[in-house]
Formats: C-alpha cells, structure tokens, sequence
C-alpha cells in the first residue's frame, strides 16, 4: 500500500532539493509545503510571519499538510518547523513515512547563505540554527527513519530515501 514520505529537518538540510529527487526517482508528485502556502495565501511566508505572527503561519501550515496528507500520495517536503507543532507528527502516522534529513546547524547555514531571508534566521543563522535544532531535537527524534545529509550529493542522499521508501512498503 503506498503511503506519502514526508522529509523534515532544519532548514537548510535538503528538504525540497532531495525531495524534487526522490519524487522522480519514486515516479510521484512532489510538493512543497512552503511553496503551497505562499501560493494559497499570495504572500511569502517571510511576510506571513511579520504581519501575521508564526503562530497564525503555523495555523496555515497545519491546514496545507491535512489536504496534502488527504491527496494521493506523494512526496511532501514540510517546513522546517512543522515537526515540532504540536500533534502534527500524530496526524501523519500510519499515513506517511516520515524522514529526517539529518544536518548539523553549521553545514546548514553554509547551505543557507544567499539564499532568500527565513523568519526565524535573522541575524547569527548558524546560532539561530543551533537553538533550533536543540528545541526541535526531540520532536526530530520521532521520524521514522533518518538520514544523514552531511557530505553527501543530492543524488546519493535522494537514492538512499527512495530505497528506504521502496523498503519500507511507501511505494
């Protein structure tokens, strides 16, 4: 039976590059949560955040991962945040195989610089990663399985992904 594979980790650590992989390598849709909510609401989620608040951002996201979860399955790439809502890991289980791509807040600031403003990134990213991956670390621990990013192509970190799925029964 197939199930949908959702990637979580920091931002930075490959969510939508390996994601955009794997779906090819899967024969799927791929989707991005960030990218589905801009385009629902028409404003980038660094404006959602400063008119809105996170927590209305998060509301939003909720939404956007229940209709991707009710969709066919698919690739789903979440926020970097929204594993550590709360109830949201409970609402994917048994629907999805869910999968930390594993980076050090470090390697991911490198990957992060030019790269257009995060919300929760001002200033010190590879600080602000940091404390990020300390807050989130435990919600993190409960994906299914994980996989390490650091030092790694795409390529090879999307076929490692793709067999796990294959593995795993996802597809």
């Amino acid at each position: 039976m197939s199930r949908h594979l959702i990637l979580i980790g920091l931002s930075g650590a490959g969510k939508t590059t390996v994601g955009a992989h794997v779906a090819v390598l899967l024969g799927t849709r791929f989707r991005d949560l960030d990218a589905d909510i801009a385009a629902a609401t028409g404003r980038d989620i660094p404006t959602m955040f400063r008119e809105q608040g996170e927590a209305a951002f998060r509301d939003v996201e909720r939404v956007a991962m229940a209709q991707a979860l009710d969709d066919a399955p698919h690739v789903v790439a979440a926020g970097g945040g929204w594993a550590a809502q709360p109830g949201n890991l409970a609402s994917a289980a048994g629907r999805a195989l869910v999968v930390l791509l594993a980076c050090t807040p470090e390697v991911a600031a490198e990957r992060l610089t030019g790269v257009a403003a995060r919300p929760l990134l001002q200033g010190d990213s590879a600080g602000a990663l940091r404390a990020l991956a300390q807050a989130r670390a435990p919600f993190y621990a409960r994906a299914d399985v994980t996989v390490e990013t650091v030092g790694r192509s795409v390529e090879e970190v999307a076929r490692e992904v793709a067999a796990l799925a294959r593995s795993r029964g996802v597809w």
